[in-house]
């Protein structure tokens, strides 16, 4: 473990305010800075909602919670009120958007690092040039991450790494009584979704293990609808019944956590978990591929003129057919546990 220059700095401030998924994979950073400067200060500013991500960790001195569904503009004037105060010896964003550009560039930190397409970045100290979309030869986004900071450590991968505490293992043993699969099927993205009649066709062929559906809140209807589809098997719908941390630290332990292109797929990442992840209409290629050990990839077979058809999914297949889901048979998810 690195732990040169231990003494030169003092605090960092990460900036990753997007989804859930994002901030996971800004974890990458985390665990780097920390072998290098195990005694820094380092805070964190993310987005209201996504701040459970972080309950003790044993890294973080400081987790600033940014509310930009209510009064954004107004809320940005405190939250850059807080940045200011804490005088910060680099300010490290990990975003494009101009809202984190302004943050960053105004932050009063001794050194502002970013990405070169921020429209804010001809104020930052120092740009790093943001690669994206590269078949021939794929970036993960831990590696984007990380160059950000490959100046002051080195350019070696680092894993995004989550921090469940011991009650949230402790909330979990009840689930843990037999041999259990966990399944994420939904998306905030409906083109990065594997249809919920084909999660269905998995699920009713899948009877040696017990089943749990895992998920936010505002996913709960439609894991409730696939588990009612299957009455006769052992499904749990615990979508927005356990916080970010259980869920991690259920997933750790599953047999096999299957997932859409999405959140759950970078919280089993960062957890080591056994998953088996689904791209639909996005593509492995673009960096946000499974990093676990034990990690299997499926995707169609067919070759599709349209796919991808998009960084980040749509809300409707543009050719109406979505055959980039529905090419892809469900003996395909058999596999992983056979």
């Amino acid at each position: 473990m690195h732990r040169k220059n231990q003494t030169i700095l003092k605090s960092f401030l990460i900036i990753q305010t997007a989804f859930i998924g994002d901030v996971i994979l800004a974890t990458a950073v985390l665990e780097k800075l920390h072998q290098y400067f195990p005694d820094a200060q380092m805070d964190f500013l993310l987005c209201k909602g996504n701040e459970g991500l972080f309950s003790d960790h044993p890294y973080l001195h400081k987790v600033i919670v940014w509310d930009r569904q209510h009064s954004k503009y107004f809320n940005i004037r405190s939250i850059l009120k807080k940045i200011r105060n804490s005088h910060y010896d680099y300010v490290i964003n990990l975003q494009r958007f101009a809202s984190t550009g302004f943050l960053t560039a105004f932050s009063g930190g001794k050194n502002k690092i970013g990405f070169d397409k921020n429209p804010f970045s001809f104020l930052f100290t120092k740009k790093i040039k943001h690669k994206i979309e590269n078949v021939s030869s794929p970036i993960h986004e831990c590696t984007r991450n990380i160059e950000t900071i490959t100046f002051l450590t080195d350019d070696t991968f680092a894993n995004p790494k989550l921090y469940p505490s011991i009650k949230n293992y402790g909330s979990t043993l009840q689930y843990k009584d037999k041999k259990y699969i966990c399944i994420a099927p939904v998306s905030v993205w409906f083109t990065k979704q594997y249809p919920a009649e084909k999660w269905i066709e998995f699920i009713s062929a899948v009877t040696a293990f017990k089943i749990f559906l895992v998920g936010s809140k505002k996913d709960f209807e439609k894991c409730e609808s696939i588990k009612n589809s299957c009455p006769d098997l052992a499904i749990e719908n615990l979508a927005g019944k356990l916080n970010l941390l259980e869920t991690a630290a259920l997933m750790r332990d599953a047999k096999m956590n299957y997932v859409n292109d999405s959140a759950p797929l970078h919280m089993a990442s960062a957890m080591n978990a056994p998953v088996t992840a689904i791209f639909c209409s996005t593509i492995p290629a673009f960096g946000f591929s499974p990093l676990s050990d034990h990690s299997v990839i499926i995707e169609t077979k067919e070759q599709l003129p349209c796919r991808p058809c998009g960084l980040h999914g749509l809300n409707s297949c543009p050719e109406k057919h979505f055959k980039c889901a529905y090419s892809i048979n469900y003996h395909e998810l058999l596999s992983p546990i056979k």
